[in-house]
């Protein structure tokens, strides 16, 4: 079975070498997504529940066009550059989410592109 690049215009187009989502036997691999808007590719303004809101809604586009949603979603990385900003993270991520409770690991980053405050990647099903 090949392996199936994704590309969408409601993401941010990749900076470098890799896809935005690879599919391989049912499975999405969504890249790390930065909080940059998909039509200006600039870094959203407005503090971490903006940034947080935008990571999250680009990883969304990714896995709609890859025939997936957050509901099939088996598990989330959140790297976040200072682990006092959780709070506000996880509240925007439970609004998007909503019901959909995947699996989630919370990873500090010392640095991510300059005034990125988090990045989101993630793991999920394909719709069946």
């Amino acid at each position: 079975m090949p392996i199936r690049t994704i590309q969408t215009s409601g993401a941010p187009s990749p900076a470098g070498h890799y896809a935005q989502a690879t599919v391989h036997q049912g499975v999405v691999h969504v890249a790390g997504q930065l909080p940059y808007d998909p039509v200006t590719r600039e870094l959203v303004p407005g503090g971490i529940e903006a940034q947080a809101e935008r990571a999250l809604r680009n990883v969304q586009a990714i896995l709609e066009a890859a025939g997936s949603d957050w509901a099939h979603v088996l598990k989330v990385n959140v790297y976040v550059t200072d682990v006092a900003l959780w709070g506000a993270v996880n509240a925007v991520y439970a609004r998007i989410l909503g019901a959909a409770t995947p699996a989630r690991a919370v990873i500090p980053a010392k640095e991510l592109k300059p005034g990125c405050l988090l990045e989101v990647d993630c793991v999920a099903a394909v719709r069946e």
